[in-house]
């Protein structure tokens, strides 16, 4: 029986405070009923003792402390699932916006998750292919991983993510019992129809569910959407055995809404007036990725965060980079070339694709040719430096093949196009045309037999004649 309680002790920003309540719990739905008849809801976010504090997820505005209705309804908030939510475009707190009526619920799931046994998770193999070289290759995206896209405004983490959606495949077969969740976090609308536009465009709406959040809609909500999303794709992925790739954007929209919720609260502030409890916020939301025994399924994340200043160091990059398997960056030194995508290959990784690239995932050559195009470009920055003080012309030949090598790498590997899907075969026969630009005794990365069996001086003279640049 849900108890209900007439009149507030006080208005807070987005949270009310009422007293004298009983049985009251943690994370409890709230429903308040305003005197003109309308109703919004809530959540428990703070008892102290016969004290709750009330997080109201469509603002406080319009409330009356002596004539607002308050009723707990004796359970978390939960949003409605089924297969019907692919292909469907939701408000952050899982309510349909598009106009084709609400879900017809297989069941309602608490959006906090339930907690995962660490000895039931299984260690993340095989690959995700995005179809973007610089990521297949060099930072393999393994399913049941998390791995996030450090950004920085400006930047075009908009365009690559709507990308990845488009060209994301599983590796066995080509996208069957593959779906994708994708959360936008205080987004402006044209970058909202922008994401809705492309999606439809490209005819994969079908597959993906859309959790958009807008700058001007409640911060509270902003707070709940990862957390939908995050209910929606393992409702697929363990209900429905599906591989689920969840992709999170912006993280640091959300990380700020946190903060300014923490200082509604007159919580005392951390490092940069973030609250202490940052990081087990975050953690709360990237350890629900992952596979679980027993379960097909699996569900893999990509977050993307802004920078704030190009900042690495800042606390919502840094605390992410604790929790996560890897990141992927982007660079602005890049994007001012013209270079799309602009990820700086040597400070991104991915910790988990030794397991989930080589013979019987990707190809026996794929290891080899990855750490030997790192220790290539690697080699790049050196002789960029050397040439900046004696110039391009005094240095060895070596070291102009670099420079060569380097030039290539970033206009014909990591540059493509926003509409160029490149397989798995297609980009390591790419990295091989490059490491073919020097010496093969520069090879020291690779095993013996592949180089006998794949390095040609005569693959350079072919590359050079036919690129793009």
């Amino acid at each position: 029986m849900a108890i209900q309680h007439i009149g507030l002790k006080e208005i807070n920003g987005p949270l009310v405070v009422l007293d004298d309540v009983e049985g009251a719990s943690f994370e409890e739905l709230v429903q308040l009923h305003l005197e003109n008849g309308s109703v919004r809801l809530g959540r428990i976010v703070q008892i102290m003792g016969k004290r709750v504090v009330v997080q109201v997820f469509e603002g406080t505005d319009g409330l009356s402390l002596n004539n607002t209705t308050t009723e707990f309804t004796g359970h978390p908030m939960e949003i409605a699932l089924s297969k019907e939510i692919l292909g469907r475009i939701f408000n952050g707190a899982g309510k349909p916006i598009d106009g084709l009526g609400d879900i017809y619920a297989d069941q309602y799931a608490d959006i906090n998750g339930q907690p995962i046994n660490p000895v039931s998770r299984v260690y993340p193999q095989n690959y995700i292919r995005t179809g973007i070289s610089a990521i297949d290759a060099m930072m393999t995206l393994i399913r049941g991983q998390k791995l996030p896209i450090f950004s920085d405004s400006g930047l075009s983490h908009n365009k690559l993510a709507v990308q990845i959606v488009r060209q994301a495949k599983i590796a066995e077969d080509n996208g069957q019992g593959f779906g994708i969740v994708f959360a936008a976090m205080g987004v402006n609308n044209d970058v909202a129809d922008y994401f809705k536009a492309k999606f439809q465009e490209s005819g994969v709406l079908e597959r993906v569910a859309m959790f958009v959040n807008l700058a001007n809609d409640p911060i509270i909500e902003r707070i709940l959407t990862p957390r939908c999303a995050l209910t929606a794709a393992e409702y697929l992925a363990y209900q429905h055995n599906m591989h689920i790739l969840v992709i999170l954007t912006d993280m640091t929209s959300y990380a700020e809404a946190v903060r300014e919720f923490s200082s509604s609260k007159g919580e005392i502030p951390g490092r940069k007036g973030f609250p202490g409890y940052l990081y087990s916020d975050f953690a709360s939301l990237y350890e629900r990725a992952g596979i679980i025994k027993g379960a097909s399924g699996s569900v893999t994340q990509i977050p993307i965060l802004t920078m704030p200043n190009g900042d690495i160091t800042h606390p919502i990059p840094d605390l992410t980079g604790y929790i996560t398997e890897g990141q992927i960056v982007l660079d602005r030194a890049l994007a001012q070339q013209g270079i799309y995508p602009p990820i700086a290959v040597l400070p991104s990784l991915s910790r988990l694709m030794k397991d989930g690239i080589g013979e019987g995932f990707t190809r026996a050559d794929h290891a080899d040719v990855s750490n030997q195009l790192f220790a290539c470009y690697a080699k790049v920055s050196d002789a960029r430096a050397l040439a900046s003080v004696i110039g391009e012309e005094e240095l060895s030949e070596t070291d102009k093949a670099y420079m060569e090598f380097g030039r290539q790498f970033e206009q014909n590997f990591i540059q493509q196009g926003e509409n160029e899907d490149r397989t798995m075969e297609q980009t390591l026969e790419l990295g091989w045309d490059l490491l073919c630009l020097l010496p093969k005794e520069e090879l020291d990365r690779i095993n013996s037999d592949l180089l006998f069996q794949f390095y040609d001086s005569s693959r350079a003279d072919r590359f050079r004649k036919n690129k793009r640049f």
